[in-house]
């Protein structure tokens, strides 16, 4: 694996010294910020397998659920289908309450503070 790198990083090289890189837009920019920062080194590449795969964590699948059932619900007619769609909305917004609590999220001063909000946005409620 190592000749792969030595290739890699002479043809790096000839690059600079051929002035490839020059006038590139960005240069003398800082580079974005890394998504998974915050993710021990060990768990970044299941991480980033994960998201190209479109892998999404629990809780924002249940946000995303919610807002499916949500315009789902607006778009119905049928009165049993839209009872259906209302149980269905209420469990996913109590299994995303209770997933928030178990996470200790709800006990944030930022949490305290936008929750209402961001919920209503989430699930077009009124908040």
């Amino acid at each position: 694996m190592n000749w792969i790198v030595s290739i890699a990083e002479q043809k790096i090289r000839e690059a600079e010294k051929s002035g490839q890189f020059e006038g590139l837009s960005g240069q003398g920019k800082a580079l974005p910020e890394d998504d998974l920062a915050g993710v021990p080194e060990e768990l970044r590449l299941s991480y980033k397998l994960l998201k190209n795969a479109g892998a999404l964590p629990e809780e924002l699948q249940i946000r995303k659920d919610l807002v499916s059932l949500s315009d789902l619900l607006e778009a119905c007619r049928d009165p049993e289908q839209s009872a259906k769609l209302k149980g269905e909305l209420s469990q996913k917004r109590l299994r995303y309450r209770l997933m928030m609590n178990e996470r200790g999220w709800t006990h944030q001063d930022a949490y305290e503070q936008y929750a209402d909000a961001v919920y209503a946005k989430l699930t077009r409620e009124d908040a």
